[in-house]
């Protein structure tokens, strides 16, 4: 298979590139790697890899050129597209013991045939036509299926989430930048729900938790881990570089590269 012929593409509504999942999507790696982490594992995507990352879940990745190339292709498979696949194929889902954001796919004949098939559709902007999005759509889901059926559990399950234990989900997810109405839904409650069990459990309103706890685990990174502040505060959830500096020295008392000059 030559990847020389695989462009970038995106079939399916338009996702938010933010850190919390909205919809399932499937990653088809063209070049380059792929980093991905969850908040408990980390997962790696080569050339020719591909994957789910699955809705209602937190992620994000690190992207490796090859060559001074990444391409990939995304196929969006949003709730509505589901709901209506799941009628037309009479597709019903059961419990799912997968929790990973990034759900691993066993490398088929299949699917990269699929991928060439594209090609006669891309327009310039690396799009495909609405009229054949829907149809490509549907012909990768049923060749998905098909080798992988344990799938249907996961993309057809459409129940909202169930309340979790909210202080071991802070405690493993502090480090993803989203909203505080993103954490309250993910972890089953409404926003006043999660404000209220927050404060009683951490003694302490979300936003200024979410500050305190990064902040610790830079000064860590920094001083134990010898780590430079300009290459973790994105992973910690900030979302710049001065920010993070001004925080970091309001608490301690010293700019952050000054520890590592100690």
């Amino acid at each position: 298979m030559r990847y020389t012929e695989i462009k970038s593409c995106y079939i399916g509504p338009e996702i938010s590139p933010e850190q919390f999942i909205a919809e399932h999507f499937f990653l088809y790696l063209a070049k380059g790697t792929i980093e991905g982490y969850d908040g408990i594992s980390k997962y790696h995507l080569k050339a020719g890899e591909y994957c789910i990352v699955r809705k209602n879940h937190l992620a994000r990745y690190h992207k490796q050129k090859q060559d001074g190339e990444f391409e990939k292709v995304v196929v969006i498979f949003d709730t509505e597209f589901l709901k209506n696949f799941a009628v037309k194929h009479k597709t019903i889902a059961q419990n799912s013991t997968n929790e990973a954001s990034f759900v691993h796919i066993e490398k088929s004949d299949l699917v990269p045939n699929f991928i060439l098939s594209l090609m006669p559709y891309y327009n310039d902007g690396g799009e495909i036509d609405d009229t054949f999005s829907s149809i490509k759509r549907e012909e990768l889901l049923l060749i998905l299926l098909k080798e992988n059926p344990e799938l249907t559990d996961i993309l057809f399950d459409f129940a909202p989430p169930e309340k979790i234990d909210l202080e071991a989900y802070m405690n493993r997810n502090y480090k993803f930048n989203i909203s505080m109405e993103r954490f309250a839904y993910l972890t089953g409650r409404s926003i006043s729900g999660f404000k209220r069990d927050f404060a009683s459990i951490f003694s302490d309103t979300p936003s200024r938790w979410l500050i305190q706890r990064r902040l610790q685990e830079s000064y860590f990174l920094i001083e134990k881990k010898g780590k430079k502040p300009s290459d973790i505060y994105l992973d910690l959830g900030f979302e710049d570089l001065s920010h993070f500096s001004f925080a970091f020295k309001k608490k301690y008392g010293i700019a952050p590269s000054a520890i590592l000059q100690r």
